[in-house]
């Protein structure tokens, strides 16, 4: 591993990290995304494109903003474009110590939004798959709304407080919704709108208790006093 650290910093214009957005939407590599998708982003966000993410964009009608990694799976033509376009380029070593999701979420963070959501990663490999989801859920995101689209599921991160602001989660009744403990146990889990209820419950790094529950409405919430959840809905984007 190296540094991570963009090549030839003076090369292309240089991001306007004043901007801010409610949204960031980082657009990850891996994955062919569905033109439906679109649906769920909103027109006003700030767009990051991460390496092969950059293919994307068209599909989605989205207008990228910035482009960061090391860009050694982006479309050549597509990167040709874009740097005549005049959009900021950050290009870094490919013996770096960062994946090019987890520069362009930090790159996110420049924008000071209130949420980001990622789009794709779900595709390629499971060591990417796994590294991803927990980069999801990375304390360096807490103070963040995270929502991943990642193939046809949706997953949410529900970050654990003293004093928890409930996490919305949409669906249809009867739809799965499994709620993943990462990066250790998790404490005083309370939901609502789901058919198998958790009051002040807690699941253990590994529990499979929170397995294939089911939306009971179409409007349920998440909280949690300590520790970080992934709310993971396998069949809808």
């Amino acid at each position: 591993m190296g540094p991570s650290s963009p090549t030839e910093p003076g090369k292309d214009r240089r991001p306007d990290t004043s901007a801010t957005s409610h949204t960031v939407i980082v657009l990850a590599g891996g994955d062919t995304v569905a033109t439906s998708l679109a649906a769920y982003l909103p027109d006003d966000a700030i767009v990051i494109a991460a390496d092969a993410g950059l293919a994307s964009a068209t599909p989605l009608g989205l207008t990228v903003d910035r482009i960061v990694g090391d860009l050694d799976s982006v479309d050549p033509q597509l990167l040709a474009e874009a740097r005549a376009a005049g959009i900021p380029v950050d290009e870094y070593p490919q013996d770096k110590d960062r994946t090019d999701l987890a520069i362009a979420m930090d790159a996110g963070l420049d924008h000071t939004p209130q949420r980001i959501v990622v789009v794709g990663g779900h595709g390629g490999r499971l060591d990417h798959l796994l590294g991803n989801a927990a980069l999801l859920a990375s304390s360096a995101y807490a103070d963040v709304e995270v929502v991943a689209l990642m193939g046809s599921a949706r997953v949410t991160v529900v970050h654990g407080a003293p004093e928890p602001v409930p996490t919305a989660l949409s669906g249809e009744e009867g739809e799965l919704v499994s709620l993943l403990p990462f990066h250790g146990p998790v404490e005083g889990i309370t939901t609502t709108g789901l058919r198998f209820p958790l009051h002040e419950a807690s699941l253990a790094a590994g529990s499979s208790l929170g397995i294939s529950n089911e939306f009971s409405a179409s409007d349920a919430s998440v909280t949690a006093r300590s520790g970080v959840l992934l709310a993971v809905q396998p069949g809808r984007p």
